[in-house]
């Protein structure tokens, strides 16, 4: 029977990608499932062999560690390098967007605390 390996929501595409090629590297036998035509399916990689689902699953664990530590490490030497930009370069790179969501932000605040401002005056 098939069982659920790997959940591809919100995955971004290279990170996929390396997980279907570590797959294939393993002769893993999989099969994928996409989101459908309006996105409410579940994307993931599916085994068909439920009787290996631990060791696969060992597998993508030990890859999706060592995935982090070098894409944590890669972070850390750019952002030593001075090329990983601050909060407050972001915001001036785009200033419409951000704007925006500090304002939205204040106004989302005030609809929570509003109520309780005017009990308590």
């Amino acid at each position: 029977m098939a069982a659920l390996l790997f959940r591809l929501r919100n995955v971004p595409e290279n990170e996929a990608v390396a997980v279907r090629q570590m797959l294939d590297e393993h002769h893993v036998d999989y099969y994928e499932t996409d989101a459908g035509n309006w996105g409410i399916s579940m994307p993931a990689i599916w085994i068909n062999d439920d009787s290996r689902l631990v060791e696969y699953k060992t597998l993508i664990n030990d890859w999706q560690q060592s995935y982090a530590a070098t894409a944590r490490s890669e972070y850390l030497q750019r952002k030593a390098d001075g090329l990983e930009p601050s909060l407050f370069e972001r915001i001036k790179s785009r200033p419409a967007p951000s704007l925006l969501a500090i304002a939205f932000s204040i106004f989302i605040i005030y609809v929570m605390l509003g109520p309780m401002w005017r009990l308590f005056r």
